[in-house]
């Protein structure tokens, strides 16, 4: 297996692209921290990857809270020792023009997609130096590169985590800890499920492959990052888009 007995983080892992994470590694052998806000959702999560065979403990976390990020990561090495993968996945949307967009939507949005990655990877820092070894992977977005009409906070927060992957590879390198982000395109979650057929179809049209993604696809790029497989890849953003935009 690629994860054999690695110790992952994956947060925002309750439902959606989150929950395919923490199932995908610990399918390849990894034991799951689980964390998300919901703990009903969480917690489900974390019996299904038991239900794998692996250790799984869930905590709750906002991930916009640098405590509660900081005692996510010391559970973590409580409950298992140490900390190998850290998946940045927590995120949220809060669409609006950006002359109608008010402050409260723009600061939540940074706080939860930006800052969040930027507290749990400064709380996982300190364990992964001290193992000389670790991987970080951060979930951006196709419209942190091309933007997005009334997407602007989400836009700018996922644009901003891109950068934040790069000065954190740089700053990690020499401890033998990568970073690198996976930006998704369209992929079919619930929000997907409910939009119009004719809004549909006008996505796919953009999409050069013809369909929107799966979460899996998402996954499994997250799984080769983790992987020994990606040993020489730091600093970096994999496209999991379908062809929509080719940076």
């Amino acid at each position: 297996m690629l994860l054999q007995d690695r110790i992952a983080v994956v947060t925002g892992s309750g439902q959606g692209i989150g929950r395919a994470i923490a199932l995908k590694l610990a399918s390849e052998g990894a034991h799951v921290m689980i964390s998300d806000v919901m703990r009903e959702t969480g917690e489900a999560t974390a019996k299904d990857v038991e239900a794998l065979g692996r250790k799984s403990v869930f905590v709750p976390c906002d991930v916009a809270n640098s405590e509660e990020a900081k005692n996510l990561i010391e559970e973590t090495v409580k409950a298992f020792g140490r900390v190998d993968i850290l998946v940045n996945n927590a995120g949220i949307t809060r669409d609006g023009l950006a002359m109608r967009m008010s402050d409260a939507d723009w600061d939540l949005v940074l706080a939860i997609n930006l800052k969040g990655p930027f507290n749990c990877s400064r709380a996982a820092m300190r364990p992964m130096m001290k193992q000389r070894s670790g991987r970080i992977i951060n979930i951006a977005s196709v419209v942190g590169v091309i933007g997005n009409a009334g997407q602007a906070n989400y836009s700018a927060s996922k644009g901003g985590l891109i950068s934040l992957t790069k000065t954190l590879a740089r700053e990690l390198a020499s401890r033998q800890i990568t970073v690198n982000a996976v930006a998704p395109g369209f992929i079919r979650t619930r929000m997907t499920d409910v939009l119009d057929e004719k809004v549909k179809e006008a996505l796919m049209a953009q999409i050069p492959l013809g369909r929107l993604g799966e979460a899996d696809d998402v996954a499994n790029a997250v799984l080769f990052l983790a992987s020994d497989l990606a040993a020489y890849l730091t600093g970096q953003v994999i496209h999991v888009n379908g062809g929509m935009a080719m940076p």
